[in-house]
């Protein structure tokens, strides 16, 4: 297999996974333009082509279907001697891949990060920040912190506890407009969720389901954002209200525990001392969280 293939197949994985340049390009943390090149450099080693552009996408032409077997089986044996030579370190320092949902990074992990770079400051942390779910057997990332019912991903899994989800406004949101809203929350708006796991028919089946579906966002931080400005009402983890005094519980609610917490990991990497250090800090750390992550739901 020629040099420009071993250098080329992860784009041509990516766009065939995402269904678009820059869809793929995403995945890479590449530049589209990059990908779109690299896809022609191998079709032109090949003297092929393998995928068909399209209005809707990039799609895999019958010689991309073939080969794409084999491109994952290379991309699981590449991975598969990564983690073993990973594996081996048994030194305090180097750096660590690590993926988390951005509503989660700047308040809650940000300062977990700090602490750990004076305990270990020969170690590394790559922060990755997204709602997507990076793939651990696939290298995409090395540790990942997700918010999940249950992970069906084929990883070491460290479950933590379930996180309390409230519905929050903010003060003078509620004092403006909470008097005058009629029943079911007319008057009122939401503010929704259109990431992964958003309910189309979640608004009826709230304890406002005359209220108004006024905004949405597929950020976490520009949800949190927008109800702190005063927006509208939205369901969102306790925690917030322990960080921002402007929040306060919309009357009528309850919290209930939802997703669970959970840090996975290559079962690979379980010998790497670098990331065992991290994994077993992190999970700590956030156990000391549980009360305010739980809020009046915690039970010791």
């Amino acid at each position: 297999m020629a040099l420009v293939d071993w250098e080329m197949l992860p784009y041509f994985l990516a766009v065939a996974r995402a269904g678009s340049l820059r869809a793929g390009a995403d995945l890479l943390n590449a530049n589209h333009v990059t990908v779109d090149r690299s896809i022609k450099s191998l079709e032109a080693s090949y003297g092929v082509q393998l995928f068909t552009r399209t209005s809707r996408g990039f799609e895999v032409t019958d010689a991309g279907e073939e080969l794409l077997p084999v491109a994952e089986e290379i991309e699981k044996l590449i991975t598969t001697a990564r983690h073993r030579v990973e594996g081996l370190d048994k030194t305090e320092a180097g750096t660590i891949r690590f993926s988390l949902p951005p509503v989660l990074a700047h308040d809650v992990i940000a300062p977990i990060i700090a602490k750990f770079s004076s305990t270990y400051p020969e170690i590394n942390v790559e922060l990755r920040l997204t709602d997507t779910q990076e793939s651990i057997s696939r290298s995409e990332t090395d540790i990942s912190l997700r918010v999940a019912y249950e992970i069906d991903e084929d990883t070491i899994a460290r479950k933590l506890y379930p996180m309390a989800i409230g519905t929050f406004a903010s003060k003078e949101y509620l004092k403006a407009n909470m008097p005058d809203a009629g029943t079911g929350g007319s008057g009122l708006n939401w503010i929704g969720w259109t990431g992964p796991g958003s309910s189309p028919g979640w608004v009826s089946q709230s304890p406002f389901p005359y209220a108004s579906l006024r905004h949405s966002s597929g950020d976490g931080l520009m949800l949190l954002s927008m109800v702190r400005q005063g927006c509208g009402m939205s369901n969102m983890p306790v925690y917030f209200a322990n960080v921002y005094p402007e929040l306060e519980q919309v009357p009528g609610t309850e919290p209930q525990l939802a997703y669970y917490l959970w840090i996975l990991l290559h079962s690979d990497l379980r010998r790497t001392v670098r990331v065992r250090r991290f994994v077993d800090f992190l999970a700590e750390e956030l156990k000391a969280l549980q009360p305010l992550m739980q809020g009046s739901l915690y039970r010791p």
